[in-house]
């Protein structure tokens, strides 16, 4: 029981349960109400456990290169060596790997080939992420957000023939890739403000084994003044983005949006100003998470006035 206990919390299993609802909300709050399928989603269940799987080889091998950080800045967390060996969690990471990679097959078929290749991109990332990239000032960053992003956007590009996706011919069409890449965005960019507190908050540990994040090559106060650029761009976009919606008396989404998005971001915009201690960017990391659920959560509103 305590080594699968360990493997779930290896691979990060609420982050899992957070894709799956991201993934489910999305087709059934915005592609349903707008294309009324009548097939069952079948490819649905596949995609999700396709990004399922990806995500979880993914924290596996991250933790594997990991794990002398991990010692120093989470060592009450560390499941490899203790609970699982490394020989075991490399096996896992192939194992799903190739399994996502199969469930992609099996979700979008060979004709739609480039977006098995694109999950194939997905998992070699975040190797490299997990050796290299995550060491270096924002490259890592970027990758992680831009990954996070494709949780939306390979469900749009898995319903969207191709050549359509940027040029839509009807309005059902360019409405869905608006959306699509509304969530995308805010997705990125909410990533982005977290990956540069979950740097701070690491400080110690990722200076101490070399790594050359934001904090270490620029100093915890020009990482805050990035971190604010960020939150700002987001609260201005989402201000904006109320104001448009309120011609069409969206009553609700704007409280809701406001309440539990907003306000939200507002208050990471001070508290993280104020933030000193690695206690303090741990809440906010898990603030910043929270704000994006909520986002994520707001997808339900589409349903209710499509």
């Amino acid at each position: 029981m305590k080594a699968i206990a360990a493997f779930f919390r290896l691979v990060r299993w609420p982050n899992l349960l957070f894709i799956v609802l991201t993934q489910l909300l999305f087709y059934f709050c915005v592609y349903v109400p707008l294309f009324n399928p009548a097939q069952p989603p079948l490819r649905l269940a596949w995609i999700v456990t396709a990004s399922v799987l990806i995500a979880a080889a993914g924290y596996i091998i991250n933790d594997y290169f990991d794990l002398d950080i991990d010692q120093v800045n989470k060592p009450e967390k560390n499941v490899i060596n203790r609970l699982i060996t490394r020989r075991w969690a490399i096996f896992w990471h192939a194992a799903l790997s190739l399994a996502g990679i199969v469930a992609t097959v099996l979700a979008v078929g060979w004709h739609k080939s480039y977006l098995i290749g694109a999950n194939v991109v997905v998992v070699l990332l975040l190797w490299l992420y997990s050796t290299s990239l995550k060491k270096k000032m924002l490259i890592g960053n970027v990758v992680i957000s831009a990954l996070t992003a494709w949780t939306v956007l390979i469900l749009f590009f898995a319903q969207v023939p191709f050549r359509y996706a940027f040029g839509a011919q009807d309005a059902v069409t360019t409405k869905f890739f608006r959306v699509a890449f509304l969530y995308a965005g805010f997705a990125f960019v909410l990533s982005l403000i977290r990956e540069a507190i979950k740097d701070v908050e690491d400080l110690e540990g990722d200076r101490r084994y070399g790594c050359r994040t934001m904090p270490i090559v620029t100093g915890v106060v020009a990482t805050k003044v990035y971190t604010t650029v960020w939150i700002v761009v987001l609260l201005g976009a989402l201000i904006l983005l109320q104001l448009y919606i309120l011609q069409f008396r969206w009553w609700w989404a704007v409280i809701y949006s406001v309440f539990l998005v907003i306000f939200p971001l507002i208050s990471l915009f001070f508290s993280h100003l104020k933030a000193s201690s690695t206690a303090e960017f741990a809440t906010l990391s898990r603030l910043s998470k929270w704000i994006m659920l909520a986002g994520i959560g707001s997808m339900l509103f589409f349903r209710l006035y499509f």
